[in-house]
């Protein structure tokens, strides 16, 4: 073996030639070596012969380094990961690199086959390539004995070399030596992870992914989805990779949620094109990733490219409902889950029955659909799951509520209304701490009029909650309102305004504007209008979007509905230049409204223009087919034109009522119809109605909490 000096790398290697007689010999090794390394020498005496005469041609002899690396690997190989250390510890990198340097470029391997002047020891492994194995194995071995930051350098070292070896980028290489770069580029970023050097792993990840290393499609997969997992997960903010490192015009992240999509987006692209294999672990990142970013029609659109066979029908159907609900789109979820809730597929799925009836339960033409899912849930809830069979309850009782409005029959809609209830009492007693749940009941208990019981769930929600949600004082503000109480209301949405956010207090204004016209102070209500008008206008400014937002968010109010609740203002006091005003304003904003149309319409009926107000409100009802005020407004008009026209008038004012069957206004009317048509029973019955809803009356309807 040839040997360096005592001081290790600080002199240059002697060279290697294919005369045995000018190699040192084992003895004049052992004395040069340390003593650790000489004890090393002597106990692998039978693997360094074993190496020699299995590895190499007759003749043939290594210097130092070589000499190492193979010892260090056959140490490896057996498991014994310190001894391995040991010997690897004694190999000097950037010597080794620096001798190698010049002749690996003379060596390097053409695609047209091996160069001509091909050195007597090409049979063997190239010399650079056993070293920087061995320095590969070297940080292995650090990283399985804890040692990671010293692993990190050390495989940081074999990417360096490569790069100096090759400045412009490495060529059509040994499949020996690319197999280290890949194997090095892969450990790095892990054992910085390990060593908690989250900074330098990411680096490394960008590193590995933008340099030149050549490499294959499954390592480079592998790299980007490690990456971004950790991108995901780590709870590390990086930097987004600097422009200089990218092409130009590619697109730069703005987060590490976007890095991460861009990763998994490119994987995904690989399995399309068929250059790696399926991993669902990457569907799974990404459905992470874009719920991060409120994308799910992006993830919709990801999940339909998958090709059939890969996700079972189901769950694909499952999961497309849940980014088609997500997105608003709830007819196209609704039937995604129908088809999966097929008898001949998956019909007990729960999670699919309990997303089907939540569906139901927003709107009224699907209640009696979601009354079926719900019980189907509850039926097939497992006794011991109590959270699901609570939830399944409380879909019933919504599906129910939504029902019961939509009866004909007031006998019917008593059962539903009592049995609504009833499910919402089970589901309570189920989940105690879920207030939702009690916010629910107490909404239900105000539409069907009972206030006490109303409000004191409402107190209930408000303590449950601390007071931090905004629907649980407006709750107790309006059923206040309908006990006539309207200062105490008025107390309870102030309480409420100091408590919220003030992006947040549109809804709480819309409120007050309200309850100063109860109490007959329409100039205070004008200056709530005004400071809502002003909150949306800021709201708008702040968020940079020129396009008006006609119809408004669940949990705000629109631009359109302050402008048109404006006008119904100065028309219940005859300002009708301002009234007009304000219409203009909401036309602007919308211009096919019934709401509008109905404002229109009560103006020219106070002027006395009935023919026109009858065909404004006539244009509201056809806008909105289910719009409870224009519909008691045409009846209203009909019953002052004369006896022909009664029975339409009661057709329309019946209509209202199977809507909204507490409205005072078309129980009053309805009773004037009667009366005008000589039923005089039938009239005093609705006229007690209107009497006994106008002391139950708030000053905006239940249904904007739902």
């Amino acid at each position: 073996m040839a040997s360096e000096s005592e001081n290790g790398g600080d002199m240059p290697p002697a060279e290697t030639t294919d005369d045995d007689s000018s190699a040192p010999s084992m003895e004049e090794a052992e004395k040069q070596a340390t003593p650790t390394e000489m004890e090393l020498v002597k106990a692998s005496d039978g693997n360094a012969q074993e190496i020699g005469s299995s590895s190499l041609p007759e003749g043939l002899s290594l210097n130092y380094e070589e000499a190492r690396a193979l010892l260090g690997r056959l140490e490896f190989q057996k498991g014994n990961v310190e001894a391995a250390l040991c010997v690897f510890d004694g190999i000097d990198l950037q010597a080794a690199i620096h001798r190698f340097q010049p002749s690996l470029a003379d060596k390097t391997p053409s695609k047209k086959g091996r160069p001509k002047s091909e050195s007597p020891r090409s049979g063997t492994e190239n010399p650079a390539t056993l070293v920087l194995e061995a320095i590969y194995l070297k940080s292995l071995s650090l990283q399985k004995l804890g040692k990671s930051t010293e692993a990190a350098h050390q495989c940081k070292s074999v990417l360096d070399s490569v790069e100096s070896m090759f400045q412009n980028g490495p060529p059509d290489i040994e499949q020996k030596l690319q197999e280290t770069i890949n194997k090095s580029v892969e450990l790095l970023p892990e054992a910085w992870k390990q060593a908690g050097s989250h900074q330098e792993a990411l680096a490394s990840y960008r590193r590995a992914l933008l340099s030149q290393w050549n490499l294959d499609d499954e390592c480079c997969t592998r790299i980007q989805k490690r990456f971004a997992a950790f991108l995901l997960y780590s709870s590390v903010e990086g930097s987004p990779p600097s422009s200089s490192s990218l092409a130009e015009g590619s697109f730069v992240p703005k987060n590490n949620v976007e890095e991460a999509i861009l990763l998994l987006m490119v994987v995904l692209k690989k399995w399309y094109q068929g250059k790696t294999h399926w991993d669902p672990s990457v569907m799974e990142h990404l459905t992470y990733a874009l719920s991060l970013c409120d994308q799910p029609s992006v993830l919709a659109k990801n999940i339909e490219e998958v090709l059939p066979g890969i996700y079972p029908r189901t769950e694909r159907w499952y999961t497309l409902a849940l980014c088609y609900y997500a997105i608003g789109q709830k007819e196209d979820a609704l039937n995604f889950l129908r088809k999966s809730l097929n008898k001949h597929e998956n019909p007990n799925d729960i999670m699919a029955l309990l997303l089907a009836a939540k569906i139901c339960s927003e709107e009224r033409h699907l209640a009696s659909e979601g009354v079926e899912y719900a019980r189907r849930a509850i039926t097939h809830a497992e006794s011991s799951d109590v959270h699901v069979k609570s939830v399944a309850l409380h879909f019933l009782g919504s599906c129910l509520a939504k029902k019961s409005k939509t009866v004909s029959s007031d006998h019917q809609r008593l059962l539903l209304q009592t049995e609504t209830l009833k499910s919402l009492a089970e589901s309570i007693a189920l989940d105690r701490h879920n207030p939702d749940l009690i916010f629910d009941m107490g909404v239900e208990y105000a539409e069907q009029r009972n206030m006490n019981a109303a409000l004191r769930c409402a107190k209930e929600f408000i303590d449950a909650t601390g007071g931090s949600v905004s629907k649980g004082w407006r709750l107790l503000a309006l059923v206040l309102s309908a006990q006539q109480r309207y200062p105490e209301a008025e107390v309870a949405t102030d309480a409420a305004l100091d408590e919220t956010a003030k992006w947040d207090q549109g809804l709480l204004l819309s409120l007050k504007a309200k309850l100063k016209v109860a109490q007959s102070s329409p100039m205070e209500a004008v200056e709530a209008y005004r400071a809502l008008l002003a909150l949306v206008q800021a709201q708008k400014n702040s968020s940079g979007s020129s396009k008006n937002d006609a119809e408004g968010q669940d949990d705000s109010v629109s631009e359109f509905e302050i402008w048109q609740g404006l006008a119904n203002l100065y028309s219940s006091l005859s300002i009708w230049r301002d009234a007009e005003i304000c219409l203009q304003k909401a036309r602007a904003l919308k211009s096919y409204s019934a709401a509008t149309m109905h404002a229109e319409g009560y103006m020219l009926e106070a002027r006395e223009q009935n023919k026109e107000a009858l065909a404004a409100y006539v244009n509201a009802f056809s806008i909105e087919l289910e719009h409870v005020p224009s519909k008691v407004a045409i009846g209203a008009l009909l019953c002052k034109q004369g006896p022909k026209y009664l029975p339409a008038a009661r057709c329309f004012l019946s209509d209202a009522l199977r809507i909204e069957p507490t409205n005072r206004m078309a129980w009053l009317h309805l009773g004037k119809v009667h009366r005008n048509d000589g039923r005089i029973t039938d009239a005093a019955d609705c006229f007690q109605a209107a009497v006994m809803l106008e002391e139950s009356d708030p000053v905006e309807s239940f249904r904007s909490l739902s």
